[in-house]
């Protein structure tokens, strides 16, 4: 998508603040931290909200909550939240899915 900000960032044509990617997802900072430890995972592949996955992208989003999980040891977080907002009306503001890992 080439007006998805998400999309460009993991294309290296905006910059974050990296720390993992593998060839699935891409983890990066909030640049608008709800949290001391606010990171966002997002796929590599664009889907534009969890309402429109598609056949065979929960195993995408089933690594992202695995990702979720290592970083978050890797952090030594004791304990932390994963969350996905959803559409609109569940306060999704960038329309590529991300999982919000927060600590």
């Amino acid at each position: 998508m080439s007006d998805c900000v998400f999309c460009k960032i993991i294309a290296g044509e905006l910059p974050a603040d990296v720390s993992f990617e593998d060839d699935k997802v891409v983890v990066f900072a909030s640049i608008d931290p709800k949290a001391k430890t606010h990171l966002l995972i997002v796929p590599r592949k664009h889907i534009r909200t969890i309402a429109e996955m598609e056949e065979g992208d929960e195993i995408l989003v089933g690594h992202m909550v695995k990702i979720g999980k290592e970083v978050a040891a890797k952090l030594g977080l004791k304990g932390y939240k994963l969350n996905f907002n959803v559409g609109e009306g569940g306060g999704q503001e960038v329309f590529h899915i991300h999982l919000h890992l927060l600590s």
